[in-house]
């Protein structure tokens, strides 16, 4: 009886726990603006668009809330003090429960460049967004960015990123994605001089191609970092995928991305790393590194020459930190943090 009276007290304290974890946030913060599909409502805006043009180009904190709904915009966001933006959802702490989504589907071949075709485009600095997931929907053929990431102090917690080629650019400024999902096929994870952490997220691949590619031109501390990640095969991955997924290709001559404590299921190519191709490699002075990689997707791999698995001491240098800066605790909502 008193096992089981144990066992009872410790299930409770679990699930107080869980549910403690699972905050809800149906409702605008204080001061936040509203947006609200299809209002009338005075103070409220139909879109995030107008929302953002109701506020002041200044170097004040402001804050937006999206109610439950599909917006169909290109957003471009450039305002010079801090800006959060939260999505209704009844759970905070992962991204499966967002309900405010943010869509467009114009690929860079139309658009002119990457950033252009971004659904939403972060130009500023001291920016954060919980809860929102944002799609580029044009689908194979081109580049089409859901996420453009220009700013420093970037923070994307429990958001969700949907695109085929180039669905994440994370290109310049330091920037954090935690607890969220990023889907792709090509190249999907990319950038030039961004300095990105991602912590504890879904990665699902939806064909053939590699997830990362860093386009790194100098020998710098840059870097992507990848920690307690899970990779996964999309639901509605493209068939023939299977065999034909990588972690990454160099797009720069100084590419560097690493992986600790990554699970992956899905059906990866042995190598795991891929050259950017045949004729042109580029792969001399790159860093393409694991440590700790479990799961069926990994099983037998056999990593080319330019590949690194780190050591437990290695591996203990690349971080948060070592990601964006010491001053990240400065920053990133630690409540996400993994």
């Amino acid at each position: 009886m008193a096992q089981f009276t144990h066992l009872l007290i410790v299930t409770l304290c679990l699930s107080l726990i869980q549910y403690a974890l699972a905050a809800s946030r149906t409702t605008p913060p204080s001061g936040a603006i509203i947006v609200r599909k299809g209002t009338t409502a005075s103070g409220e805006f139909a879109t995030l668009t107008a929302a953002l043009k109701s506020l002041p180009n200044d170097s004040s904190a402001r804050s937006i809330f999206i109610f439950p709904g599909t917006y169909a915009e290109q957003i471009d966001i450039t305002r010079s003090g801090p800006l959060t933006i939260y999505g209704y959802t009844t759970d905070t702490s992962t991204y499966t429960g967002n309900q405010a989504i943010l869509t467009a589907g114009v690929p860079a071949s139309t658009a002119g460049s990457d950033d252009a075709s971004g659904t939403l485009r972060i130009h500023k600095d001291d920016f954060q967004m919980y809860n929102i997931n944002v799609k580029n929907t044009f689908g194979p053929g081109s580049q089409a960015i859901a996420i453009s990431q220009y700013g420093s102090r970037a923070g994307l917690y429990a958001c969700g990123f949907f695109g085929y080629q180039d669905t994440l650019y994370a290109n310049a400024g330091t920037q954090v994605y935690l607890k969220g999902y990023i889907e792709g096929a090509v190249d999907f994870i990319f950038g030039r001089e961004g300095l990105a952490y991602f912590g504890g997220n879904t990665i699902a691949v939806s064909g053939p191609g590699c997830i990362t590619a860093s386009g790194r031109e100098s020998s710098d501390s840059g870097s992507y970092v990848f920690n307690q990640n899970t990779v996964i095969l999309a639901s509605d991955a493209a068939s023939g995928t299977s065999g034909k997924i990588f972690l990454g290709r160099p797009w720069g001559d100084f590419a560097k991305v690493i992986f600790k404590n990554t699970v992956i299921t899905a059906p990866m190519n042995k190598a795991l790393w891929s050259v950017w191709s045949t004729d042109d490699p580029r792969t001399d002075n790159i860093l393409f590194a694991e440590f700790n990689t479990t799961g069926t997707g990994s099983s037998g791999a056999s990593r080319p020459s330019f590949a690194t698995v780190l050591t437990t001491t290695e591996a203990s240098s690349f971080s948060i930190s070592s990601a964006v800066g010491s001053d990240f605790a400065s920053w990133v909502d630690a409540a996400y943090i993994v």
